[in-house]
This record gives C-alpha cells, structure tokens and sequence, in this order.
C-alpha cells in the first residue's frame, strides 16, 4: 500500500478524498492532518510516500509546510490540491518545490492518477545505475542515482523527482539543445500546455540557481527551439 498523508483543513472535503483513494484497487494507507503544522509532525513521524495537501489552512498554510518540508527532503512527491491556481500561485509552489498542482474539484481517479505519475518517476530515479554520475563545471558533481547535486566544498543538494530528470536530460546532452516538446512531454503528464510550459520556466530558474557561482556553467534558453547546458568546465 502506498502511504499518503493527505492534508486538508475542510472535514468533509478531507473524508470523501480519503474514502475515495482508500476505495483504489490496490488501495491508499491513508493519514490525515488538519493544517500544516500538524502536517509537519506527521511527515516527520510516519515518514509517508507521498503528500496531498491544501494550500489555505489555518495555524500554518500548505506554502509554509512545504518549505519546511524541502529544506531537508528533495524526494517525497507533494501535490497541491487547490481552487488556487492562477499562474502566480503556481509559479510559488513550484519555487518551493511542490511536485504538482490539481485544481478542486476533482475526482478520486484525477489524483491517483497525478500519484501514479510521479511515484514513477521517483522509482525512476531510484532504478538508474549508480554509475549516472556527471560532472558539470569545476565545481559540481551531480550523482542521477540519488538525485543528489554536490559541490567541491562539500555542501550537496538533494533535487526533487523533476529537478533531477531535467538536469538528467540537459547533462546526457552537455552543450547541445534539448527540444522544449521532448522535456515537457517527458517531465510533464498534463494537457495544459500553459501549465506545464510556465511550471519548465520556474524549474529552470531553480536549476540555474545552484550553479550561480560557477561562472562555466549556464543554463542557456534557445529562442523557439529549447534548453542548452553550456558547460565549459
């Protein structure tokens, strides 16, 4: 069973999600919390699969739960379940580090499938030899295995399921252009191509920002064609 913390302040909203995924062939183990903070000491105690939560909440809303959540853990999928989702909003939880959006309401089948889609990715992940490692400028060494970017002075960053794909898909083609419709077809599992072009956006800016102070390397957008690791290391 797949063991997901769902976090919802609405009571009823928060028994029909639960009734529902818990109904899945296969079925949900599913753990409830009320707000992110309770959220917080749940994730931290029963170590869950993945996250389902709400932004709006009251004591601590699902952003600030979230952040805490990344400062430590880059691998557990967390999906918002929001009426919030103007690109503003989007573009915020994606800078968090939130896997996915769906916008309410929607059914059961609707978030098992978005889960379905991105534990594969994770085991993805997980499933590639260890010896995908890549060097990228002076300074980094990024270990696709376990998603792991480390630098030289010994400091790593653990990226998410996504950050980790895409940085896989520009260092397999180091200094050539990778097509924008290969990345969002490969990374994104949605029919809104707004949604998943804006979400590419704010993943690049995140991606650039880790190699900022190794003037080698850069992450270069190729006008109508798509994304170039520059790498002169």
């Amino acid at each position: 069973m797949i063991k997901l913390l769902l976090v919802e302040d609405d009571a009823n909203l928060c028994y029909i999600i639960r009734g529902g995924l818990e109904d899945m062939i296969g079925g949900y183990a599913v753990i409830t919390a009320s707000n992110g903070e309770e959220g917080l000491k749940i994730w931290k105690e029963e170590c869950p699969d993945v996250i389902v939560s709400d932004i709006e909440m009251p004591v601590m809303d699902g952003y600030e739960m979230v952040r805490r959540i990344r400062e430590t853990d880059g691998n557990t999928p967390i999906v918002f379940t929001s009426g919030r989702v103007s690109p503003k909003d989007v573009v915020k939880g994606y800078e968090l580090g939130v896997n996915n959006y769906i916008k309410k309401p929607f059914l059961a089948e609707e978030l098992d499938a978005h889960i379905g889609a991105l534990l594969k990715m994770k085991q993805g992940i997980g499933a590639k030899n260890e010896s995908e490692v890549y060097k990228i400028g002076e300074n980094y060494v990024f270990d696709a295995a376990h998603a792991v970017l480390k630098h030289t002075s010994g400091v790593q960053k653990t990226l998410t399921e996504r950050e980790a794909k895409l940085l896989q898909m520009l260092c397999e083609r180091k200094n050539d252009v990778v097509r924008r419709e290969a990345i969002l077809s490969k990374l994104w599992d949605t029919d809104d191509d707004f949604f998943a072009s804006r979400s590419l956006d704010v993943f690049v800016t995140r991606l650039r920002k880790f190699f900022a102070d190794d003037e080698r390397v850069q992450i270069k957008t190729v006008k109508g064609v798509g994304l170039c690791l520059d790498d002169r290391g």
